[in-house]
């Protein structure tokens, strides 16, 4: 009978150890612990960043700008600007329409109307990777991947692996003009959940809420958790935005520490001096990142862009993490590239102490639609706050040009006597990511790309 017990006792354990928590007793020796806890916050970080986001973004209880409850449109109605700071790196010549969803109930149905220029619907899922870019007039249902059903057969069914999800709409314009263009585009955009699309009965969509401590932003509320808050709200959020499949070695190697969908974190199992081992951790983060994702970096001229398998990581994790922190919500790169340099021509940071000249011999090579545009950032990645509110220079900027077609920008902190060609940096450090639209990739192999020069 003892033999029994023992071994139903055992059979107990192993069942309950999916939903269990790491025990101190059976702790790993202390490097290991750390190593482990790193792993477990890259992996965590883009899926715990993107709840806070979210958190923050649909606090309120009706739709205004820069926010809109779960489910309902937030639809930009200008520019990002420098005040800005609910994504970093924000792009700042497209109007966003952005939607986060809760798709635990039934599908929200997406209706895209006709317009008469680049607008693109990118799909993310919790984890950050872009399911589906939709760029076609037409009715798409934004689905849970296990929800089954009907769908109407004008209806296209776009499966989302986890209950959170996100779209972003880039809708480009032309300058403040265009304005009015992009709101008659805006607002034959529909959105509504599933069963009122069927009833084809008017549709009120239901207030939401607003809470004073969820207003922050998003990567530094992430950065200041504890490790505790952290990796709770991680196991929590994993539950009904669960792993891939192809993440199951690792997560068997994080249940080691108690991390994983539908266990229980206990911040006993960390060693030694917690808080510093914590902070010394975050503060390393990102140069470890920087450099695991030197390895996805591309060249063109003295810019780099991260490639493939940039929006559809895979198991990148640590890729993934990077492009979280550096532009959450990040096309692939048939949809955009992202070309960054904080350098001049030879190799010294860029700063606002110099002035600089940003030459293009010719333009970004894109294809038919397409568009692109420089903007710059400083050290804390948002847009730089300036007099005359121009952040980025682009195809639609009206620049002078060269004799020979040749541009040149002037980079500087204070205004030359010709503001048109001019794009404002910061006091401190700064660098300039360029987006190119609907890349001409086989043109691109031979473009030349903008050079930066100091002059002062």
């Amino acid at each position: 009978m003892k033999k029994i017990a023992i071994l139903l006792l055992c059979i107990v354990i192993l069942l309950s150890g999916c939903a269990g928590t790491a025990k101190p007793e059976d702790a790993l020796p202390a490097g290991d612990v750390w190593e482990i806890i790193e792993e477990a916050y890259i992996y965590a970080f883009p899926l715990v960043l993107m709840d806070a986001t979210k958190t923050s973004a649909t606090n309120t209880e009706e739709p205004v700008p820069g926010k809109a409850p779960v489910n309902q449109f937030m639809h930009g109605v200008a520019l990002a600007n420098a005040q800005f700071k609910n994504v970093v790196s924000p792009n700042v010549d497209t109007i966003y329409s952005q939607v986060w969803y809760d798709l635990g109930e039934e599908p929200m149905v997406y209706v895209l109307p006709e317009t008469d220029r680049f607008c693109k619907v990118q799909v993310l899922d919790a984890w950050t990777n872009t399911i589906a870019v939709l760029d076609r007039a037409g009715a798409y249902a934004i689905t849970r991947s296990n929800w089954s059903g009907d769908l109407p057969e004008d209806v296209v069914r776009i499966d989302v692996p986890t209950a959170m999800a996100w779209s972003i709409t880039r809708t480009v314009l032309s300058g403040e003009a265009d304005l009015p263009n992009v709101y008659v585009i805006q607002a034959g955009m529909k959105l509504l959940p599933l069963s009122a699309y069927l009833s084809e009965e008017a549709y009120q969509p239901p207030k939401g809420s607003y809470q004073e401590e969820n207003n922050y932003v998003p990567v530094n509320k992430v950065l200041s958790l504890d490790p505790g808050t952290f990796f709770s709200k991680a196991n929590a959020l994993m539950e009904s935005n669960q792993p891939s499949a192809v993440d199951a070695e690792l997560l068997e190697k994080l249940a080691a520490v108690g991390v994983g969908p539908g266990m229980k974190f206990d911040a006993a199992v960390l060693t030694g001096d917690v808080q510093t081992s914590w902070q010394e951790m975050l503060q390393g983060l990102r140069p470890k990142l920087a450099a695991e994702g030197m390895k996805y970096s591309n060249k063109l001229g003295q810019w780099s862009y991260f490639g493939a398998p940039i929006g559809d990581f895979g198991t990148e994790y640590a890729y993934r993490a990077l492009v979280a922190i550096a532009g959450l919500g990040a096309n692939t790169v048939e949809i955009a590239l992202y070309p960054k340099t904080d350098k001049d021509a030879d190799g010294n940071p860029l700063t606002g102490e110099k002035s600089y000249l940003l030459h293009f011999e010719s333009d970004p090579q894109v294809l038919d639609g397409g568009f692109w545009s420089i903007t710059a950032y400083g050290d804390d990645d948002f847009l730089i706050d300036n007099p005359i509110d121009r952040y980025c220079i682009n195809d639609r900027s009206g620049l002078k040009r060269n004799d020979d077609g040749s541009v040149d920008v002037i980079l500087s902190k204070d205004a030359p006597a010709d503001t048109t060609n001019w794009l404002p940096v910061a006091d401190g450090g700064f660098h300039l990511f360029m987006r190119i639209y609907t890349p001409d990739m086989e043109a691109l192999k031979t473009w030349t790309a903008p050079t930066i020069t100091a002059i002062g």
